[in-house]
């Protein structure tokens, strides 16, 4: 469904972080040949100039590899020798390469923030494959910038080869009494000198594919603004619910902080009408005031309980009559008056406990109720 409500809509929408980290997990990270090339030229060079001390040693070992003195025959001495030279090739091989792969390993880091490996990535795509598919990848946009960056590096290297030889082709050729060993030793001085240029033409190729590779990749992930919204309904869930919870919260919240401080006006009520434990409604009313008596505070069960614990404790009167008590907790709300059916009714309870109160001798008040308010224990009318 996400697909099809996204279909026609333009990817404007920068990748998630989701996004991100769902095509680092697919082995899809930015990534510059033209780096790695640097990096290992670089490191290839410093290797060779801190081997250099090390040159006549090793080329001498390496002569040492076409001496036969033919003493034990010398087929003998030829496959000793091809087996040494194959053991002294692979362990110098090894100096090289091992230093290289590390920076590989780091270059890859510096790319991608970390070493990254899929699987998925090593996984059979059947696309690859596809001829039609390796056509449409041929003469893309991406083919297209790849093959004008590949000629803008041979052309910068063959330019910059070119200007070296021909700043350096005096000293080479015209300088007096030259010899063949001083000219190998000039050669290999514009050698490094050309590597050196060829590093400092990379370096400013590999600046400007860095970045292109960054922002191709970043490209490449781009989303449309459905799919945003999905992905945050899919991660954090709908809105609407988000905003439903958030008010359920918000009432909880609400609700406890009511009850709070209903609890803490018990104290101050005049009365407490139960039934006689299964509901408790907290009353104030000063004599000669206007207006009807206030509901305090209400519960049933527990909270019942806590009121009237509550209430005995702060000493305030507790009458105790079924059908007034529900009647308060089903037609009444906290910091309201008590409702307009329920007048008369409160008000006999109520001077009974003021007469209660003086130390009057009293018999309880017969409390009437109307029709509709008579409730059950579970607030419905009781016909």
């Amino acid at each position: 469904m996400a697909e099809g409500a996204s279909e026609g809509q333009e990817k404007t929408e920068d990748p998630t972080q989701k996004r991100l980290e769902k095509a680092k997990e697919d082995g899809q990270v930015a990534s510059s040949k033209e780096l790695f090339v640097f990096s290992t030229l670089l490191v290839g060079l410093l290797l060779y100039i801190g081997l250099m001390p090390l040159m006549p040693s090793l080329l001498q070992e390496w002569s040492s590899l076409f001496s036969f003195a033919g003493q034990k025959g010398v087929m003998d001495e030829i496959y000793r020798n091809l087996g040494a030279s194959f053991q002294f090739m692979f362990w110098k091989s090894v100096i090289f390469a091992i230093p290289l792969l590390i920076i590989v390993i780091l270059t890859q880091m510096g790319m991608s923030g970390a070493i990254n490996w899929s699987s998925s990535a090593l996984a059979f795509k059947p696309n690859r494959i596809n001829p039609l598919s390796g056509i449409k990848r041929m003469f893309s946009v991406k083919a297209l910038v790849e093959m004008l960056k590949a000629i803008g590096k041979v052309t910068l290297l063959i330019g910059t080869a070119l200007l070296v030889f021909m700043a350096t082709i005096d000293a080479l050729f015209t300088t007096p009494s030259t010899h063949l060993m001083g000219g190998l030793s000039r050669m290999g001085d514009v050698f490094l000198l050309l590597i050196i240029v060829f590093l400092l033409v990379l370096a400013a190729i590999s600046v400007f594919d860095v970045i292109w590779s960054h922002y191709q990749h970043n490209e490449q992930l781009r989303m449309t603004l459905q799919e945003v919204k999905d992905e945050s309904k899919q991660t954090e869930g709908s809105p609407e619910v988000k905003a439903k919870i958030r008010r359920m919260q918000m009432t909880a919240v609400s609700r406890a902080k009511e009850r709070k401080a209903a609890m803490e006006a018990v104290p101050t009520a005049t009365a407490i009408i139960t039934n006689p434990t299964h509901f408790a409604v907290a009353l104030k009313y000063e004599v000669g005031t206007e207006g009807a008596p206030m509901i305090l505070a209400m519960g049933r069960g527990n909270q019942a309980q806590e009121i009237i614990e509550i209430g005995k404790d702060a000493g305030v009167t507790i009458f105790r009559n079924e059908l007034l008590a529900r009647a308060l907790y089903f037609a009444g709300q906290i910091g309201d008056e008590i409702p307009g059916p329920l007048y008369t009714a409160v008000a006999a309870v109520l001077a009974f406990i003021y007469r209660l109160n003086n130390d009057e001798q009293v018999d309880p008040p017969d409390v009437d109720l109307p029709e509709d308010m008579r409730f059950d224990e579970n607030g419905k009318v009781i016909s």
